[in-house]
């Protein structure tokens, strides 16, 4: 990032020096499915675009380009109402995908598409900070797990979690693809006081949450705890401009992506070395 731009940036956060009482950070964390369900109960399948550009951001994604398999296996975390399952699996036809969220609600509009195919489609309910992805699905049987604008809703101290979960369900030399929030993007420098809980994690007007994440951050994440082999991770640019409302600027997204390493049985010992302590202090086991 531009060093003036960075500067700007930290002088406006700097600025915003209160935060949430813990009580309702507390309460905003630990309510964090319920109100992405209360989301979708009021805004069904309207609120979110079809992803159409997933392809152009990632190769993998696009026909037979790493999947080396009959029927290639794709699981996506945090799928929402589907606008990401829909195009893939048009531009895929041989694609199997599995598809979960935290929002029975979301699941629920999944299933309830025409294009919800049982032979090629699963969606099912759970929470990737604590619900086990192997009761569902194989271990070690999935060759993509796309994770594109999730992570932003889970708090920081269950991220490393989600990861050790996704990785257990990984193929050796399987690959993550994410796309998130970046620091310093404009959603995070608009956000008034009032909304902070912590350095760089916001709660919006409905109670959702949103963090912000530093390509150092995703390095933590998915390599130093998670064991994965980091392939790319940078920050991406989109620009943003509306003259009526006399806007100017540029959205910060952060894209990358983790491959697991090829034996079993490394991903097995970083999966243990990344059990962490829960809010009440037991360890996570990725077992029970």
């Amino acid at each position: 990032m531009d060093d003036e731009f960075v500067a700007r940036a930290q002088e406006t956060l700097a600025k915003d020096t209160s935060t949430v009482p813990e009580f309702w950070q507390n309460k905003y964390k630990a309510e964090a499915a319920v109100n992405w369900d209360k989301f979708y109960n009021r805004n069904t399948t309207n609120f979110f675009k079809d992803r159409h550009w997933t392809d152009r951001e990632f190769e993998e994604l696009r026909p037979g380009h790493v999947f080396s398999e009959e029927t290639p296996v794709l699981l996506e975390i945090g799928c929402g109402v589907g606008n990401f399952i829909w195009p893939v699996l048009k531009l895929n036809p041989s694609l199997k995908i599995f598809a979960c969220d935290f929002s029975p609600r979301a699941v629920g509009f999944v299933k309830a598409n025409e294009a919800y195919l049982g032979d090629r489609c699963h969606a099912f309910v759970c929470d990737i900070t604590k619900d086990r992805l192997a009761d569902t699905i194989p271990p070690h049987s999935v060759d993509i797990v796309s994770a594109i604008f999730v992570f932003s809703a889970l708090p920081p101290e269950k991220q490393a979690a989600a990861v050790s979960n996704i990785a257990e369900i990984l193929k050796p030399g399987g690959r993550i693809l994410f796309r998130d929030y970046g620091m310093y993007d404009l959603a995070q420098l608009r956000f008034k006081s009032g909304h902070k809980l912590e350095d760089n994690l916001y709660v919006r007007q409905d109670g959702t949450l949103s963090y912000y994440f530093s390509t150092q951050r995703l390095r933590e994440l998915f390599v130093q705890h998670g064991g994965l082999v980091e392939l790319e991770n940078d920050y991406t640019y989109k620009r943003l401009v509306n003259v009526k409302k006399n806007i100017d600027s540029e959205r910060i997204f952060v894209q990358a992506k983790f491959q697991a390493p090829i034996d079993t049985e490394s991903i097995d010992q970083a999966m243990a070395n990344t059990r962490l302590a829960d809010p009440n202090g037991d360890a996570m086991d990725t077992e029970n």
